[in-house]
């Protein structure tokens, strides 16, 4: 049974706001929605994944060289000082103390010369995992191809570990591209970073999301590498506030909270019986998270559908 255009289209307008913000830059090949006909479908099972809270992928800056020093200090730390397999950018895979030389070499000195310290990011260093459990050869194909999308026209570097309890890759990308156009992330490029290596993960059979905190009710502020180093060196007094708050985090929180309760009406008044379980399961879904503490506006009302003029006999 399907459903109507009607909810289709509260999904479109309510989902759109909740997985998809305006402010969000699409790529070639990044995941997107598609014509109208099948941007309800994407939506809803975007819906069904955050619901069964399938993985969350994480994807991370953890830090950027300064200099070329720096930056042949963390390629050595990542590549367990050359034992590891290091790919780069072209797809050719090596490994040795020789390769990381001919690396270093290749990036002081190809287009702009990096000095050994430098007072700007020459380097961004960036950490793909997954839970335990996630296959560590899909992960490094998935980390592969975001590499391929993310850093087109970057040099780059990813080398995989599976020594700890959670799969990772370590990407170590150029700032400077072949065009010489300088990478500066911001947080709207971390947020389509998780969706294309969720993306990139899903059609390898690896059951992953992306969705910002505000979306799932969470409020944990996650300590930063560097702080925490610098915490444990006794460098850093002010500790970090354990959950987000003030004004920004409290809007976005409404507005997720709002998107989800015109979605589960929307789909409660579906005539498709599995419309009508997904709206049960947004219900229990948000029961007990910060969601529910967001202040709700009053739902929208679904558009009446035309009816037929059915003409009585005389």
């Amino acid at each position: 049974m399907s459903s109507s255009p009607a909810i289709d289209g509260v999904l479109v307008q309510w989902g759109e706001r909740l997985f998809y913000p305006g402010n969000r830059i699409v790529k070639s090949r990044t995941p997107r929605l598609g014509p109208f006909s099948s941007k309800a479908q994407a939506i809803r099972s975007r819906i069904e994944s955050t619901v069964r809270r399938a993985p969350q992928v994480m994807v991370k800056v953890t830090g950027g060289g300064r200099g070329m020093k720096a930056i042949a200090a963390h390629l050595r730390y990542i590549s367990k000082n050359g034992q590891l397999q290091i790919e780069d950018d072209r797809g050719v895979v090596e490994q040795g103390r020789d390769v990381l030389k001919d690396i270093e070499r290749q990036w002081q000195y190809g287009g702009a010369c990096i000095d050994d310290i430098g007072h700007r990011h020459e380097a961004f260093n960036v950490m793909l995992s997954m839970p335990k459990g996630t296959d560590p050869l899909t992960l490094q194909k998935a980390a592969r191809e975001f590499a391929k999308i993310e850093f087109a026209d970057h040099r780059y570097v990813m080398v995989l570990h599976t020594h700890q309890a959670n799969p990772h890759v370590h990407l170590s990308v150029k700032a400077e591209s072949k065009h010489g156009e300088r990478l500066n992330p911001r947080k709207a490029d971390l947020h389509r970073w998780r969706e294309t290596f969720a993306e990139q993960l899903r059609e390898r059979g690896i059951d992953a999301e992306a969705t910002r905190q505000a979306v799932r009710g969470a409020v944990r502020n996650y300590p930063d590498l560097w702080r925490k180093k610098a915490a444990e060196e006794g460098r850093v007094r002010a500790r970090r506030p354990e959950r987000k708050d003030g004004q920004a985090v409290l809007a976005s929180r409404t507005n997720a909270a709002q998107a989800w309760a015109n979605i589960a009406v929307a789909l409660g008044a579906s005539p498709d019986p599995k419309d009508k379980r997904l709206a049960l399961d947004i219900e229990r879904f948000v029961t007990g998270r910060n969601l529910e503490r967001a202040a709700v506006k009053e739902p929208t009302r679904l558009p009446r559908e035309p009816q037929r003029d059915i003409g009585r006999s005389r």
